[in-house]
């Protein structure tokens, strides 16, 4: 658990996603974060969802606003994202 924890925390410091799925424009990103209840630190993953788009200048721009195509994309990166939360749950608790 150790190693696992060490990641995590290089993780946070980076500020980066712990994975990244894509399909097109359309990404999920899962991060880990750490919480504290009662005293208690706790480790928990989130999401986030989002569209990227050039605007008129030719600059690339991020939005969390997606449009009914996108949607099928958006269903593919959220289906792989809670697959690799799931599984990772999964092999923790071995």
């Amino acid at each position: 658990m150790e190693k696992v924890n060490e990641k995590v925390n290089r993780q946070i410091q980076t500020n980066l996603p712990q994975k990244k799925f894509s399909a097109g424009a359309i990404s999920a990103s899962v991060w880990q974060n750490s919480g504290q209840k009662d005293g208690k630190e706790f480790e928990y993953a989130s999401l986030s969802l989002e569209r990227c788009y050039k605007d008129k200048e030719g600059n690339w721009q991020h939005t969390s606003t997606l449009r009914v195509a996108d949607l099928p994309k958006a269903v593919v990166v959220l289906s792989k994202a809670y697959e690799f939360l799931v599984l990772r749950e999964k092999a923790e608790a071995q």
